[in-house]
């Protein structure tokens, strides 16, 4: 007769109760404990009022700690990345971009996702809109005078843009394409920050950014916008030209939405965009995005599927014509 020494049976009634509660666990309903939000920009940025309003929401709708981390680098690639590696429990989920989902894998063959098929979409939440600023003591009043500069004076109007390839500097360059003019670029790795200070310096003649970045200094009679790259006027500068009323169909606004890991059982899913949605169409949610100079669009995850591949058809032809221009 076989018998187990003391130390064995110990060991073998640990690991049944360990597995005991494991499937307790496994048994509540969802959730059960903290859930990671993972934004994968640094602190301080426009992206932050969005992460933690939305991460905010969520934990008073499902009554568990929602824990923020951000987590940036290559572009918002690493941390997009860790989203869409995660264990599909429905415990990890960041805030993305279409900058990120639709044009990174274009120039970066080595991400992880090509597209809606590689992630999970739950919502897509809001556009911030890039908007064009000069000088309060700049000669051009309206976004009709700049044009006319530019066109006069082609390569040498210089408009700063927070990083290459960012969104403000995919706007500019589809100006550049639509309008068949040419706006010279000047990145600058610090963001719309940085680029504000080469505008307010005077080391370019225009500037691009967000609501949030130009808006203090608007008030401070500092800069003017002159326009913004919406289909209607926007709310947020409405003295300001849109540049699609005025003849040039050119709206890459910075567009912001929540994904999560592909593969999570469906009734996980089902609610974890359920309660997005609520989030979204929520008066509170609402009067936020109105504050912060954000356009409200909620959509679910086909829809929002469904514009990514729209942005990767625009980026792609966007690529062939700068690879042009070179």
């Amino acid at each position: 007769m076989f018998l187990m020494s003391r130390n064995t049976s110990i060991c073998i009634l640990v690991s049944l109760i360990g597995t005991l509660f494991l499937s307790v666990a496994q048994a509540q309903p969802y959730p059960n404990r903290d859930i990671t939000f993972i934004v994968p920009y640094g602190p301080g940025g426009s992206t932050d009022p969005v992460s933690r309003q939305f991460a905010s929401q969520l934990e008073q709708a499902l009554k568990v700690s929602v824990n923020v981390e951000n987590k940036p680098g290559g572009s918002a690639t690493i941390g997009t990345a860790a989203v869409i590696r995660a264990n599909p429990d429905g415990y990890t989920l960041g805030l993305t971009s279409n900058s990120v989902l639709a044009y990174q894998p274009l120039v970066n063959k080595a991400l992880t996702w090509k597209g809606p098929e590689d992630y999970q979409s739950i919502i897509k939440l809001v556009d911030l809109p890039t908007i064009l600023a000069v000088r309060a003591d700049s000669p051009w009043q309206t976004f009709e005078d700049f044009m006319d500069a530019v066109r006069k004076n082609p390569g040498k109007i210089r408009a700063a843009v927070s990083g290459y390839r960012t969104t403000p500097d995919l706007a500019v360059q589809e100006l550049n394409k639509i309008a068949q003019v040419k706006i010279a670029t000047i990145p600058f790795t610090g963001g719309g920050g940085e680029a504000l200070v080469a505008l307010l310096g005077g080391r370019v003649e225009a500037s691009t950014g967000s609501a949030p970045t130009m808006a203090p200094h608007v008030q401070a009679g500092k800069i003017r916008v002159i326009a913004t790259f919406t289909k209607d006027i926007y709310f947020a500068f409405p003295q300001a030209t849109s540049v699609v009323q005025a003849g040039y169909n050119v709206t890459l606004p910075a567009s912001y939405g929540i994904v999560a890991p592909k593969g999570m059982p469906s009734e996980i899913k089902d609610k974890i965009i359920a309660t997005s949605l609520a989030i979204g169409n929520s008066p509170e949610f609402a009067q936020f995005a109105q504050k912060h100079g954000l356009i409200l669009d909620v959509k679910g995850p086909k829809q929002m599927d469904e514009e990514m591949d729209e942005y990767t058809r625009t980026f792609r032809e966007l690529i062939v014509f700068m690879d042009q221009k070179k």
